[in-house]
């Protein structure tokens, strides 16, 4: 029988998505990946090369996926505040792409991973923000996305920071969302308003 190579991949990066999650690069174990997918490990050498090119595939594509799932559109602050509260909700479903992103920081710094690739889908999501938003300055616009996505990536990395400042009411998830939803409204309603503004102050 014919060996199926884009199914072993497919089970590979799912079993080093899971792995890279919870143990980061430095902990994770090419060995538990292998024994998770059912493969060779010899297969991750010859599909994906060595460990941090492993993680660098798994991250690109677990950054493209959330990306495509939460798109951002509409028009005006309502819209950008409603995209917030769904990368929110899509973190709060699955908090895999949080705690790669957190595991990178610590462990690479400022150092990316497949830039080309997710260099392109990042200015795709400005662009997004400045469709929704028009008229603000694209540093702006860089800005405010940042705020977000650092807003709903802190939720599922950091638990233990929301439980001792706010408690672990019953209600806490959906008072975090609705807090989160209104910053973004609020910020982005700002950036406008300078926008608007501009040209009464042009003229003194």
């Amino acid at each position: 029988m014919a060996w199926n190579t884009e199914r072993t991949k497919e089970l590979l990066l799912a079993a080093a998505t899971a792995e890279f999650s919870a143990r980061g690069l430095a902990g994770a174990r090419v060995d538990r990946i292998a024994a998770a997918a059912g493969v060779n490990k010899e297969r991750i050498y010859q599909y994906f090369g060595k460990k941090d090119e492993l993680f660098d595939a798994v991250l690109a594509a677990e950054m493209i996926r959330v990306m495509t799932e939460v798109p951002i559109t509409g028009e005006g602050p309502a819209a950008f505040g409603e995209y917030a509260g769904r990368l929110f909700d899509r973190h709060t479903t699955d908090g895999v792409l949080p705690r790669l992103l957190f595991w990178e920081g610590l462990e690479r710094g400022g150092e990316t991973v497949s830039r080309a690739t997710r260099s392109d889908h990042c200015t795709v999501k400005v662009a997004q923000v400045l469709d929704v938003l028009p008229g603000i300055d694209r540093t702006d616009a860089a800005d405010l996305l940042i705020t977000v996505i650092t807003l709903c990536d802190g939720w599922p990395v950091l638990p233990q920071v929301d439980t001792l400042l706010a408690g672990n009411g019953a209600d806490r998830t959906t008072r975090r969302r609705a807090f989160i939803v209104r910053t973004a409204t609020l910020l982005a309603g700002a950036l406008l308003a300078d926008v608007q503004a501009a040209p009464a102050n042009a003229l003194g």
